[in-house]
């Protein structure tokens, strides 16, 4: 396998992996605490997820042909909460993936160094795509830090839960060395 397949690959995984953390913690929620802000200066969970499905639709929308940021793309309307249920929350959540991991797919190696713009800035594919795996993971962790804070005391965890990072290591290093993406593992463990 040469770099390039492998890194689209590696991306795709960590991607579907963060995907399904921003999933896990909405699924511990109530409906009504998609909607919750701490103060006028927060955004909801239902925000956040609009947000993100409109930075996917404008990004990944005919990527390679037209400009990351479309015309149709109303990015300040992302931060208004329009969204009324939990449905439309996960309908808007899935529409983006949807759109972005659509695209991901489409990818071939031999385009990674193609050229592509966001606000008339160009960048190479590979760059877009990174940052893009800086920008979701980063809304994805607000969303999971939000939702643990709403759930207090009844949070499932969605990685090593405290106090137990020993029994991890010692069961990880009780197995013989491999080589594989960390997600593999992680989208076992949170099933």
């Amino acid at each position: 396998m040469n770099a390039t397949t492998s890194y689209l690959e590696s991306v795709k995984k960590q991607f579907l992996y963060y995907k399904m953390l921003g999933e896990k913690a909405m699924e511990q929620l109530e409906p009504e605490q998609l909607f919750a802000s701490a103060n006028d200066d927060t955004n909801s969970i239902a925000v956040i997820v609009k947000h993100l499905s409109g930075n996917m639709l404008s990004r990944w929308t005919d990527f390679l042909t037209t400009d990351g940021e479309k015309e149709t793309r109303n990015r300040d309307s992302e931060f208004e909460n329009d969204l009324q249920t939990k449905e439309e929350v996960l309908a808007s959540w899935n529409t983006g993936w949807d759109c972005f991991l659509g695209a991901l797919d489409s990818l071939q190696p031999d385009q990674l160094s193609e050229i592509i713009y966001i606000r008339n800035e160009g960048h190479t594919v590979i760059e877009a795509i990174n940052r893009q795996l800086a920008h979701y993971p980063y809304h994805v962790g607000q969303i999971v830090f939000y939702a643990k804070q709403l759930k207090n005391n009844e949070w499932n965890s969605l990685s090593i839960p405290k106090n137990k990072s020993n029994n991890y290591n010692a069961d990880k290093f009780a197995q013989e060395k491999t080589i594989k993406n960390f997600t593999e593992e992680e989208f076992r463990r949170l099933k």
